[in-house]
């Protein structure tokens, strides 16, 4: 399980260094993609797999199946360590998170997040302000 935070710096040549327990973690050749709320996700290949497979049992007509599967898959990379733990991050997923240098790596249980540290602390400020309606609306969800 992805728990905890840390802040690490971008090489200026794309180059991120992972966590050594995350890395352990996410084993031989993670996937790296595109998230929501604008971060990216580095997933294991094993939830990898579940996320595709979860894609395939929709219908391939409806829009949302095909528009979500093009964003995660179009830019999707298998990531390889380099001995420091570092991994090359391209810089098309870079631009899309609006990844800098100062960077924010999260845990998020089942994958890591890879966050651009000012939109991390902007994200999580707003939404940590609503924690009540949002563990409410998630009883909804789960509990209907």
């Amino acid at each position: 399980m992805f728990l905890g935070r840390y802040y690490h710096s971008l090489e200026s040549k794309g180059r991120l260094a992972i966590p050594p327990l995350f890395r352990r973690l996410l084993g031989a050749k993670p996937i790296l993609t595109r998230g929501l709320d604008g971060c990216l996700y580095l997933l294991p290949t094993a939830t990898w797999k579940k996320l595709i497979a979860d894609l395939h049992t929709s219908p391939l007509a409806d829009r949302h199946t095909r528009t979500l599967t093009r964003l995660l898959a179009h830019d999707a990379l298998e990531l390889q360590f380099d001995p420091q733990g570092r991994a090359l991050l391209s810089a098309d997923l870079r631009r899309f998170a609006g990844l800098t240098k100062k960077i924010v790596i999260a845990g998020s249980l089942n994958w890591v997040e890879i966050w651009d540290q000012a939109r991390y602390h902007t994200h999580f400020n707003n939404t940590a302000s609503h924690m009540d309606e949002i563990a409410a609306r998630f009883r909804e969800v789960n509990h209907d």
